[in-house]
């Protein structure tokens, strides 16, 4: 076996896991898609879908990354064999696609966190002070710049001294954090009606289909179930290590800190909005230009209303930025570790990854639509990368699956048959499902002139595309691909 570093203790290798998982989609989306998708009945969906999709998947990827030792694209070539490594390929560029511009987000945090710091939010309006950062300016490049050479200095140092130490840090003092937020939120007036809006049952919402297809969205995007980046991080499992307990508590710990960051925001947005005339209904549910409405735009607006409203804008920023660095830290890693399995040291591939990462990342940090397009693009990919994951379960064997690479010494908590079930059936038919739907929703919503068209923003067309050029460019070297990185 290949000399390869390990995670030194259970908690090390947790915490690397929930820094991988929670990410701003905790923060920023999660609370949107409840508020307009019926607050509790929402959540009871999106719960059912982390034991249905997420947890499944993210039990496969500890599986195939422990057995083979390999990133994403050697581990589809060494368990499956050469013909299959194009898949791992995809999976790979997919979660480094989403790292192109998850690096200009993850800027736009930083960013946030200074302004707020110094007191510059409250100077302009929100969207003023968006559109004048975001949109006319070039910081956005230099805040890029500055999240890709964070990360890829956590990733040069390894994984005790750099992934370790770094998620130490960050997800205790995230959690904090969101802590702190939540329970100045919950002391302000009128804020238990954010609660009663993001808790009360309104089951009726269940018979809605978009419900538990939101459900289902949120839970493959927000944990990283199907992205590669677990089966990355289980590379460096310890022997002994438990797949099935660490995917649960993965899982879990995601979606519990996406409800304290609801809980936190909801109260926020009830007891402030009104002072601003604003309705907070709408207010927790506006998307804004890049789907940035509720976080970059009002958060500030908001916060500036209350006491201290200045630390606790700065607070939450720097939140969402610890969130932002802790997801973008996983996927620098899993893009470093395809070129170290194809012979690169780590210091070599980081210089590729990171100056790569930045090169192909302006044109998102220039131009929101070029942003947009790829969020969808890459985002739509997640589907087909969770679907390839299990279909890797399917083609091992599913039984010998569970037996040989899932329920393995050292285990405290093994799954049963329901297991092979899930990966065999339920979750083939959740991919069809929800990527159907998205596609439906392109054709009928989005851009019913134009979905064909792969020049358009949200189009099918620009999906198919996309998936294409980099499916058959994997494909076109598949056999030189393995050879360089399973035979190296």
């Amino acid at each position: 076996m290949r000399a390869i570093e390990q995670f030194s203790s259970r908690w090390a290798l947790i915490l690397a896991a929930l820094g991988m998982a929670i990410g701003t989609g905790n923060i920023w989306r999660f609370p949107r898609i409840a508020a307009k998708n019926g607050g509790a009945a929402f959540i009871v969906a999106w719960i059912i879908f982390l034991f249905l999709w997420s947890i499944p998947i993210l039990i496969a990827e500890f599986g195939i990354g422990k057995k083979t030792r390999y990133g994403t694209v050697g581990a589809f070539g060494k368990l499956l064999g050469e013909k299959y490594t194009w898949m791992g390929g995809f999976v790979g560029f997919c979660s480094m696609g989403i790292m192109f511009y998850y690096s200009v987000v993850s800027g736009w945090c930083f960013k946030y966190f200074v302004a707020a710091t110094f007191g510059d939010l409250s100077a302009s309006s929100g969207l003023e002070y968006w559109e004048a950062f975001a949109v006319r300016s070039y910081q956005p490049v230099f805040y890029h710049l500055l999240a890709m050479l964070i990360g890829g200095y956590v990733i040069y140092k390894g994984v005790v001294h750099g992934i370790e130490r770094a998620t130490k840090f960050l997800i205790p003092s995230l959690l904090a954090l969101l802590f702190v937020g939540m329970i100045r939120a919950l002391t302000l007036p009128g804020a238990f009606g954010g609660l009663n809006f993001l808790f009360h049952p309104d089951w009726q919402a269940l018979t809605n289909y978009r419900v538990w297809l939101e459900a289902l969205s949120q839970s493959a995007w927000s944990t990283g179930a199907g992205w590669g980046l677990i089966l990355t991080y289980a590379v460096y499992l310890r022997e002994k290590e438990d797949i099935v307990l660490n995917s649960f508590i993965t899982g879990l710990g995601n979606n519990s800190a996406s409800i304290v960051a609801a809980m936190a925001i909801f109260p926020a947005v009830f007891a402030l909005a009104p002072l601003l005339g604003q309705s907070p209904e709408e207010v927790v549910k506006l998307t804004g230009p890049a789907n940035t409405g509720l976080t970059f735009i009002w958060v500030p607006q908001l916060f500036s209303q209350m006491a201290f409203g200045t630390l606790f804008t700065a607070i939450f920023f720097l939140a969402l930025s610890f969130a932002a660095l802790s997801s973008l830290i996983a996927m620098i890693e899993l893009a470093t570790r395809i070129f170290m399995d194809a012979g690169m040291t780590r210091k070599r591939a980081i210089v590729v990854v990171v100056s790569g990462g930045f090169l192909l990342g302006l044109p998102s940090a220039l131009n929101m639509t070029f942003w947009e397009n790829q969020d969808w693009v890459w985002g739509c990919g997640l589907i087909l990368s969770g679907f390839f994951v299990a279909f890797a379960v399917i083609k091992y064997g599913a039984s010998r699956f569970r037996r040989e690479l899932v329920n393995t010494r050292g285990n405290d908590l093994n799954v049963g048959k329901w297991y092979e079930y899930l990966m065999k059936y339920v979750i083939p038919i959740e991919f069809v499902i929800l990527l159907g739907w998205w596609f439906y929703q392109s054709i009928t919503q989005f851009d019913p002139e134009g979905w064909w068209n792969p020049l358009h923003t949200y189009s099918v067309g620009t999906v198919v595309v996309q998936w294409a050029i980099v499916i058959l460019g994997f494909a076109a070297f598949n056999g030189w691909i393995y050879r360089k990185t399973v035979t190296n």
